[in-house]
């Protein structure tokens, strides 16, 4: 942190947030954009107008001569197009002006972004709308406006517009519950999410020097150094000085947008970090974490860095994923997931685990299509990351409590039969009660769920909502069932026991590496869907879209449509990278052993010529000889497959998982058994070494 530096002033200072919006706006512009945000009601144009012109000019204060509507359309990345606030006056002059219509909507060409067909070509119109329950803000010079994208038509085209319909449901049926428990203040429930963000820093110049990292984010090839992370000596170990700087300069970007970072340390892998925000909104918490990964690169960038957020850069070592914890916290803060000291909240606590767990084990191959990708199945089973094989950790005491439930058997006290809900209290459950599984997907850890499966380049729009409409969905069968019960008492006990009963196989405690568990998951019935080509078409379950249309999340032609954005995506980042293998092996790696190869044919004639042993030279040119034929036949495999990739997208996804990956994997090791065995000083590019020990 610079010396001298006053955070709390620094923090959230380029951000038109509600702090400086009562000191900009009048008092019933202020009120009237509040109960816009708490209640959903409309905004008028001459209130838009007047919150627009005191965002111009708080954005013109701060540095900024543009405005841009920003928004997250289905690239996984966010889209801007900046427009200044220059108006020509007549005489040669210009004023600066930004009006409430401008504010409120902007219109790019939908077109040009994935629409998973939704829009053709010759159908451009799209529009961007204020979401006013995000703060703009101000960043190189422009006022960012956060807005959610749309089709002429009507259709979503973004994660944005989703993630709020989500958000809404999830309030909606978590409130009905909480009526029945008798609270009536709550005016809204806010699902909760702290992102924690894995990523790999590595020198720029050694970045330059590797197509495939500038091509795809990862390595394709790399033969193993000597030593990886075995010594588990970089995990919480002494920061670089050059990670230190930018990680320094990092944190002040994001306070200055009011992004709750707070912990960054070492990650297990060599060159490996983390950065763990504190959780607020999902709204929030998605904006702050798509800013993070975009400031990450940029940041990198002016220390002579490269952030990389692939989720497998290097082979052998750690990939990076983000764990997204998330919960549900009414509107006076008071986290749902978190037990009480009271019979009833006890019982309340216990509706919502109970929902939780009914929703993960019923719609376990939604929430396992919202993290597939192809960087992702590199992590998802290995020895690193949770398995593809959805389930639910509990902890020791907390699953207990559960076993005590469905079997109707003493918890604690000896006299108590069973543990009555609503009547028994339960004893304290500390936030750290047990140890932490990391192999689980999906962690109870003390009043949040922790989903341990999201890669770390991918948005978290897509689990949120999966995770807010699955509670939604549970919640409202809960209220359904609950609201029409004589005995409340003795419906919440059933409810809950029954719930639990029918859904405990979902819970799984031990270790999810072993083979053991797969036979036990499969025995149990859970789907292991192990790539991404296995789990996508699942996306569109008539069960799935019956959960997101019934909800109003999506309809089912927007549902559709991401699933062949999904399905493209991973079909054309397979295509990226298998040719760029063709591309560095024939191009590269080839010559360069061939070279090495002449020059040591060279030297054994040379010494045959004077009579001298040849053994080293004569068994080292036999090997490279044979592995760069079979190095070459590999690259003709390849290539040749790529070329009988079918045209429709389900097909090829399918051939890319069966045919081509493996010609992939087949070519990398002929090619790393060629660097093994080739001189460096003939090696093209850097090697694990170079990158991972700079």
């Amino acid at each position: 942190m610079s010396e001298g530096l006053d955070v709390p002033a620094l923090f959230g200072s380029d951000v038109f947030n509600e702090a400086t919006m009562k000191q900009q706006l009048p008092a019933d512009v202020y009120l009237a954009w509040k109960k816009c945000v708490t209640t959903g009601s409309q905004l008028s144009l001459d209130t838009a107008n007047e919150i627009a012109e005191a965002m111009k000019q708080w954005a013109i204060g701060k540095g900024a001569t543009h405005y841009t509507h920003w928004f997250q359309p289905m690239t996984g990345i966010t889209a801007e197009k900046h427009d200044s606030f220059i108006t020509p006056t007549g005489d040669g002059r210009v004023i600066m002006e930004f009006s409430g219509k401008e504010l409120v909507k902007g219109e790019p060409d939908a077109s040009s972004f994935p629409s998973g067909g939704l829009r053709a070509t010759f159908e451009a119109r799209g529009y961007t709308a204020w979401d006013p329950t995000s703060c703009a803000f101000v960043k190189d010079g422009s006022l960012y406006i956060p807005t959610c994208f749309f089709s002429y038509t009507g259709e979503s085209l973004d994660k944005k517009t989703p993630l709020l319909r989500s958000m809404d449901e999830v309030s909606r049926e978590a409130l009905r519950i909480l009526r029945l428990f008798g609270d009536r203040e709550t005016q809204r429930v806010i699902p909760c999410v702290g992102a924690e963000q894995e990523y790999f820093i590595i020198p720029r110049d050694i970045y330059a020097q590797r197509e495939d990292l500038r091509l795809t984010g990862r390595t394709l090839f790399g033969a193993l150094p000597p030593k990886g992370q075995e010594l588990d000596d970089h995990y919480f170990g002494t920061i670089r000085t050059r990670v230190g700087a930018f990680m320094k300069d990092l944190d002040e970007q994001l306070w200055r947008l009011g992004i709750l970072s707070k912990t960054k340390h070492n990650e297990g892998a060599p060159c490996q970090h983390e950065l763990a925000p504190i959780y607020t909104d999902a709204n929030t918490a998605c904006d702050g974490n798509q800013l993070t990964m975009e400031i990450m690169k940029k940041c990198a960038a002016k220390h002579n860095l490269v952030c990389l957020l692939h989720e497998k850069p290097f082979a052998g070592v750690n990939g990076s994923g983000k764990h997204n914890n998330w919960s549900l916290s009414t509107d006076a803060g008071k986290n749902l997931f978190s037990p009480g000291s009271t019979p009833a909240q006890n019982a309340q606590f216990l509706v919502f685990l109970s929902a939780f767990i009914a929703g993960v084990d019923e719609y376990q191959d939604f929430l396992r299509c919202t993290v597939a990708s192809a960087g992702n199945d590199h992590r998802l089973g290995a020895n690193e990351a949770p398995p593809a094989i959805v389930s639910i950790y509990l902890g020791e005491q907390l699953d207990a409590i559960v076993h005590s439930i469905v079997e109707g058997t003493n918890y604690t006290e000896p006299e108590k039969s069973m543990l009555r809900i609503g009547v028994d209290v339960l004893p304290p459950i500390a936030r750290d009660t047990t140890d932490r599984n990391r192999t689980s997907p999906v962690a109870f850890t003390g009043n949040k769920f922790e989903l341990r499966m999201l890669g770390s380049s991918q948005s978290i729009a897509g689990p949120n909502i999966a995770l807010n409409a699955i509670m939604a969905q549970e919640l409202g069968k809960f209220a359904d069932a609950l609201e029409q019960a004589e005995d409340f008492d003795a419906a919440l006990q059933t409810l809950v026991s029954t719930t639990l009963r029918e859904h405990q196989r979902i819970i799984f405690s031990g270790n999810g590496y072993s083979d053991a568990w797969k036979q036990e998951a499969a025995r149990r019935g859970l789907s292991n869907l192990a790539s991404t080509a296995q789990a996508l078409p699942t996306y569109i379950s008539q069960k799935n879209i019956d959960l997101v249309t019934s909800r109003g999340i999506f309809t089912e032609t927007e549902l559709r449509a991401r699933y062949a954005i999904h399905l493209d995506d991973y079909n054309k980042k397979l295509g990226i990278e298998a040719r760029t293998m063709v591309d560095m092996a024939l191009h590269q790696i080839l010559p360069a052993a061939l070279r090495y190869s002449r020059s040591l044919c060279d030297g054994l004639e040379k010494k045959k010529a004077l009579g001298i042993a040849h053994k080293a030279e004569r068994a080292m040119a036999e090997r490279l000889s044979l592995h760069t034929d079979a190095l070459y036949d590999a690259i003709e495999t390849l290539r040749y497959s790529l070329k009988d990739v079918p045209d429709n997208a389900e097909e090829a996804a399918r051939f890319y998982r069966s045919v081509v990956i493996p010609a992939m994997n087949d070519l990398r090791r002929e090619a790393d058994i060629l660097e093994e065995l080739t001189d460096k000083t003939y090696w093209p590019y850097p090697t694990y070494s170079d990158i991972l020990f700079y």
